[in-house]
């Protein structure tokens, strides 16, 4: 069986998260990446932790260099510069996250990699553009973006994702801009730039609540675990643990209100449609947590999907993987002892293929 993009060749000058995710994807679904690390300490994740497991490996380092090769050059030297060159020669893609201007001081530039490489697909990865020599740092731009705004208990508070998330949504920005290109090029042959940035991201990525600010100039605040635009739509206390109710039309919210025994809800003034309980949240919460305090999370979350109510408890991660389990979608896989979360892109014809464990320092 064959990869969906075996024969391509990427030669992958990045690091940490953002680009090494991007590049992990595109070698889960069969093509060849080169890791391209630095002498002595590679990629700065290597040396991220705890965890480590216990041969001395980077946990972080390990979720997202699967499927690769690493190759040590100091890119400083001209013997480095010029093997580097040589690979970026025999690529289809070449990535970097370097800040800008890097790789051009380098050698390794896109007019130097198009020079030996006329088709090449050269996509950068920022923190900011081009223009801005501001590092992009994960937690930088979840602040600077507006997330930490929107995200946390209350304004007073912004609070970060609990997972450097805008690294991987440009990650997938990245895959998408390359595939996009690459596509181009079987059409015309033509090589080209692709460049994603971690602030365009997130801002994308902020969807409902910077179209509210754009359309109508509302400032979106944090609203803890509350929904903006739709009731219920948030954590709710049961007798034992809090669950999540995320119901998202009239007819969910009339089989949560005959569940619970009180079908009046759904024809009360103030609850009978979607903009009623957002206008009337805290009044709806409270009734909802006094009924719901009648019996446990579990429970709940059991009778109410059943009757078609999305319902359901806060997980640990263990919880999580249990559940991708029971549900079917099993999210585990084992590389020559390394466990890993599987790619979740699912394809019949051309699935994601484990070849190899991340690679250590030069292992090629």
């Amino acid at each position: 069986m064959t990869g969906a993009l075996e024969g391509l060749v990427v030669a992958d000058f990045g690091r940490v998260l953002a680009a090494p995710y991007a590049t992990m994807l595109m070698a889960d679904l069969g093509a060849e990446v080169i890791k391209i690390e630095r002498p002595g300490a590679g990629d700065d994740t290597r040396a991220w932790g705890p965890p480590f497991t216990d041969d001395g490996e980077s946990t972080y380092f390990l979720s997202v260099n699967r499927n690769k090769s690493s190759r040590v050059l100091d890119l400083r030297t001209d013997e480095g510069r010029d093997a580097a060159l040589a690979l970026a020669a025999e690529a289809d893609v070449v990535i970097e996250n370097f800040l800008p201007g890097v790789m051009d001081r380098l050698g390794l530039g896109l007019d130097d990699v198009r020079a030996v490489n006329d088709d090449v697909i050269y996509c950068s990865v920022t923190g900011f553009g081009r223009d801005s020599q501001m590092p992009g740092y994960d937690l930088l731009v979840q602040a600077m973006s507006g997330l930490m705004s929107v995200t946390g208990p209350s304004p007073d508070e912004p609070t970060k994702v609990g997972v450097a998330l805008l690294d991987i949504i440009t990650g997938l920005h990245a895959t998408t801009g390359i595939l996009a290109a690459l596509r181009h090029r079987d059409r015309t042959g033509e090589g080209q730039r692709v460049e994603v940035n971690l602030l365009s991201s997130a801002l994308s990525a902020l969807a409902n609540q910077a179209s509210a600010h754009l359309l109508t100039g509302v400032v979106p605040v944090a609203t803890g675990n509350e929904h903006p635009s739709i009731a219920p739509y948030a954590l709710y206390r049961t007798a034992d643990r809090p669950v999540i109710l995320a119901v998202g039309n009239d007819r969910q919210f009339a089989s949560l209100a005959t569940e619970l025994g009180v079908l009046q809800l759904a024809s009360d003034a103030r609850f009978e449609t979607n903009a009623a309980r957002v206008a009337h949240a805290g009044e709806l919460t409270a009734e909802l947590e006094r009924l719901l305090e009648s019996d446990g999370a579990d429970a709940w979350s059991q009778r109410l999907l059943a009757a078609g109510v999305p319902c359901g408890p806060v997980n640990t991660l263990p919880d999580a993987f249990a559940l991708a389990e029971r549900v079917g979608a099993p999210a585990v896989v084992e590389i020559d002892g390394v466990r890993q979360v599987a790619n979740p892109i699912r394809l019949s014809a051309t699935p994601a293929d484990y070849r190899r464990r991340p690679p250590r320092l030069g292992e090629e």
